[in-house]
């Protein structure tokens, strides 16, 4: 199993975002494996979650999905551990705080650490309020991954001393979605990051076409897409595993 760090050590990083269990854990486990071999260079796996805030509409109706097939944390964890027996890469998690309180934070954490999981995103919990989870993710191991966004201008710095893993930048304001421009300007925002931390850092958040992957990746060490992912499962459902990856492979020769 390889650190965090190693995804960015093999030109700019590719990161998928896949809801578990939308539409069933089975095709979960086949899309993760198929990004995988198209060269995804980590993974963020979603854990559903009734109540998404950070999401916008595709990843949203991927959670009523997946919860309404069944899929509880417990099950998510066993997909991990049968995607380990041969998923090399980086695996965080990504997912909300109430996911993780409801679950027992020291059980949650400590289970991460033991199915193989590298860190963890929780898009709801503020700088201020990581205390809650840290010192569990310190000791577990498992990087506490911050997300910076177009609005965090004076915490920029600040988020970015802290941080471990990697960093999220969030590329525009509002929810998670595909977007026909990023208008934010990425380069400011990664000029403050680099003054204040060795950490990689990728953008996220409407990220569909190649050209924005290009685009974005060059600004940053990497390029992570959720909503155009999630639209391609949505679309072929249990037959998506192909389609992903070659969604995938068409991405990273892009970047």
């Amino acid at each position: 199993m390889n650190s965090i760090k190693s995804a960015f050590e093999n030109g700019k990083a590719f990161i998928p975002f896949i809801t578990c269990g939308d539409p069933d854990l089975e095709t979960t486990a086949k899309v993760v494996r198929e990004a995988v071999k198209n060269g995804a260079d980590l993974i963020e796996l979603g854990i559903p979650f009734s109540d998404p805030t950070a999401e916008g509409p595709v990843i949203q109706a991927a959670n009523i999905r997946a919860l309404s097939g069944g899929v509880t944390t417990d099950k998510v964890f066993d997909l991990v551990r049968n995607l380990r027996a041969d998923v090399e890469i980086p695996l965080v998690f990504m997912t909300y705080a109430n996911v993780v309180f409801s679950y027992g934070a020291e059980r949650f954490i400590s289970t991460c650490k033991e199915t193989g999981i590298n860190g963890l995103i929780l898009p709801d919990l503020p700088y201020e309020e990581r205390e809650e989870f840290e010192p569990i993710c310190k000791k577990y191991g498992i990087a506490l991954i911050p997300l910076i966004a177009p609005t965090s201008e004076n915490r920029i710095a600040m988020i970015a001393k802290a941080a471990e893993g990697f960093i999220y930048v969030v590329s525009s304001l509002g929810v998670t979605g595909e977007r026909k421009e990023i208008t934010t300007d990425i380069g400011a925002i990664v000029k403050i990051i680099r003054e204040n931390t060795d950490l990689p850092c990728a953008v996220g958040f409407g990220i569909s076409t190649p050209e924005q992957a290009k685009k974005m990746s060059a600004l940053s060490d990497g390029a992570i897409v959720g909503s155009a992912i999630i639209k391609i499962i949505e679309k072929f459902g249990k037959d998506a595993a192909p389609h992903v990856g070659e969604y995938v492979k068409s991405m990273k020769s892009a970047m």
